[in-house]
């Protein structure tokens, strides 16, 4: 299977289609449940709902997923039965497949058990109707011209102690999503020097400002405070997710300060200094932030 570890969960939901092409006289007999086999649309039903929960049993790739809603709908139409499902579950991966099953094993089901007074019934129109959650609720990429700068606190890397990796992480996601030049700064642990440059990067209009190193406990840890000082308002919800994202994985993740904020019309978020941290924070942080520009962007009263 493909992996999901990096994914946070949402919620998802998935709707199908299939339809059961039937003559007009075998419609009657159903409506009229005079058939061999009775009940068909109830049968049928049980049998979608029954299938969706066996998908990853049938389809090798399919995660298990534990389904918090499975609906069907089965209606006799003009020219056979229509048959809809929907699916629901917060997970990390959608129920597509699912939605899917369920309304392919409904419409052999349907199959079945009209076969017997129809020999030409015909199964078609099977196809994904929508699926929500997840990248297809968000934006992917930033947009064109933006602006994104990533700034390493760190003594020990701004005396060349140690090569940073953090910062180059932080510069590759971001060029992976869409920044062309996102800049590179690198500071010691030194309240007047890193306010003054958050504060410039923000006066040239830098949306997005990602600092790496100095929130944890060392009394040189400084970065969390700075950073509020620069604040206009904090967004305490960024912090937090990411933080609740990383304590799955690890019990060192509550240790963290880290912050997120806003000055003016830029988004500062501190992220902690290990370069596996960081990969978790900004896993947490993609693709919802992008929707926190829509907002920053958008008209008053949006």
């Amino acid at each position: 299977m493909i992996s999901v570890e990096r994914k946070t969960e949402t919620l998802r939901t998935a709707r199908a289609q299939a339809i059961v092409k039937a003559a007009p006289a075998t419609l009657r007999r159903l409506k009229r449940n005079d058939l061999p086999k009775k009940d068909v649309l109830i049968v049928a039903r049980t049998a979608g709902m029954m299938a969706a929960k066996q998908t990853p049993a049938l389809l090798p790739d399919c995660h298990p997923l534990n389904l918090e809603a499975v609906e069907m709908s089965l209606e006799v139409v003009k020219n056979g039965i229509f048959i809809e499902a929907r699916v629901a579950l917060t997970a990390k991966t959608g129920a597509e497949m699912e939605a899917l099953t369920a309304v392919t094993v409904a419409a052999l089901t349907v199959y079945d058990m009209l076969k017997p007074i129809d020999k030409k019934l015909e199964i078609t129109g099977i196809k994904l109707l929508e699926k929500t959650g997840g990248k297809s609720s968000h934006s992917s990429r930033f947009p064109p011209k933006f602006k994104a700068a990533v700034v390493v606190v760190s003594d020990r890397a701004s005396k060349g102690v140690y090569k940073d990796a953090s910062g180059l992480k932080i510069v590759d996601r971001l060029k992976s999503l869409g920044v062309k030049k996102p800049s590179n700064h690198l500071v010691p642990d030194e309240k007047i020097r890193l306010a003054s440059l958050l504060g410039n990067l923000c006066g040239k209009g830098t949306d997005l400002i990602l600092t790496t190193g100095g929130t944890g406990l060392s009394p040189r840890d400084i970065t969390v405070e700075v950073a509020r000082e620069i604040m206009d308002r904090e967004i305490p919800g960024i912090a937090e997710a990411a933080r609740a994202y990383g304590q799955k994985r690890t019990p060192y993740a509550m240790l963290s300060r880290g912050i997120a904020g806003q000055r003016g019309k830029s988004l500062i978020i501190t992220l902690p200094g290990s370069p596996k941290a960081v990969e978790e924070w900004l896993n947490a942080l993609f693709p919802a932030l992008f929707h926190a520009f829509e907002v920053m962007r958008s008209k008053p009263g949006h």
